[in-house]
C-alpha cells in the first residue's frame, strides 16, 4: 500500500470502551474490577495471536492509572529491553515478552520477584502463546504463571464485519457488506487495519466523489488514482 494508506488518520487512543470484546467479556470484566480495586491479584498473562487487542488492553488500563494520577508504564519489548523501573509504580505493562533476549529475561525475572516481595505494583504481560509454550527461560515461565492467564480470543469474521460496519456508522456511512468480504481476504485481519483502511477508503471516496464499491476499494490498495 502506497502513500494513500500510509498517510491515515492515527487510531482512536486504546481504551476498554472501544475494545470490542466478542468473546473476551470474562477477562474485560477483571480488567474493569481491578480498575475498581475490586481485584487482589498482582499478576496478569495474557496471550494470544497477532491483532487479537493484546497491545490495545495494555496500553488501555496504563492509560486508565495515569488519568487517576497514579505512576503505569507501558514497555513495547525488544530483544534488549530494561526493566530499571521505580519501585514505586502502581502498573507495569509488558507487552510482547517472546521477544526478549536471554539478558531481558533475566531482568523481568528480577522485577517479578521484586513486585512479589513488596506487594505493591501490577504486572500485566503480555505475548503470542500459552507461558508453557514460550521459548524463554524456566524459571521466568514460572513467573509468568504466576497469576491469572487468560487466552485473548481473536474476533470471529462475523464480529469483525459488524465492528468494521459500526464503525463506519459512526463516521457518517454505510459500508457495503462485500467491502467487508474483500478486506477480510486481501489484506490484514487483525481489527486496527481494517479499520484504518475504511477511514482511508471514507476519505478517498469523498475526495474523489466517488461511491464505495470494490472497484474504488482496490484502486486505493494499489495506491493509483
Amino acid at each position: 500500500m502506497r502513500q494513500l494508506l500510509l498517510d491515515v488518520v492515527p487510531s482512536a487512543t486504546p481504551t476498554l470502551a472501544n475494545f470490542l470484546p466478542g468473546r473476551n467479556a470474562e477477562l474485560v470484566c477483571l480488567l474493569q474490577h481491578i480498575l475498581s480495586s475490586q481485584e487482589e491479584e498482582r499478576f496478569f498473562y495474557l496471550w494470544g495471536g497477532l491483532g487479537c487487542g493484546k497491545s490495545h488492553l495494555l496500553q488501555a488500563i496504563v492509560r486508565e492509572y495515569s488519568q487517576r494520577d497514579l505512576k503505569a508504564v507501558y514497555i513495547a519489548c525488544e530483544s534488549h529491553t530494561d526493566f530499571d523501573i521505580d519501585s514505586e509504580i502502581d502498573c507495569i505493562a509488558v507487552d510482547d515478552v517472546d521477544r526478549l533476549d536471554a539478558s531481558a529475561q533475566i531482568k523481568l525475572f528480577n522485577l517479578y520477584n521484586q513486585i512479589r516481595d513488596e506487594g505493591v505494583s501490577l504486572l500485566l504481560v503480555s505475548g503470542q502463546a500459552a507461558p508453557a509454550y514460550l521459548a524463554l527461560r524456566q524459571d521466568l515461565v514460572t513467573r509468568l504463571g504466576w497469576g491469572l492467564v487468560y487466552h485473548i480470543h481473536e474476533l470471529t469474521e462475523a464480529e469483525k464485519m459488524q465492528a468494521m460496519k459500526s464503525h463506519a456508522a459512526n463516521c457518517g456511512f454505510d459500508l457495503p457488506q462485500e467491502i467487508c468480504v474483500y478486506l477480510l481476504r486481501h489484506v490484514r485481519r487483525d481489527l486496527p487495519s481494517l479499520i484504518d483502511i475504511i477511514d482511508a477508503l471514507n476519505r478517498y471516496s469523498l475526495s474523489n466523489k466517488r461511491q464505495i464499491t470494490i472497484p474504488l476499494l482496490r484502486k486505493l490498495l494499489q495506491g493509483t488514482s
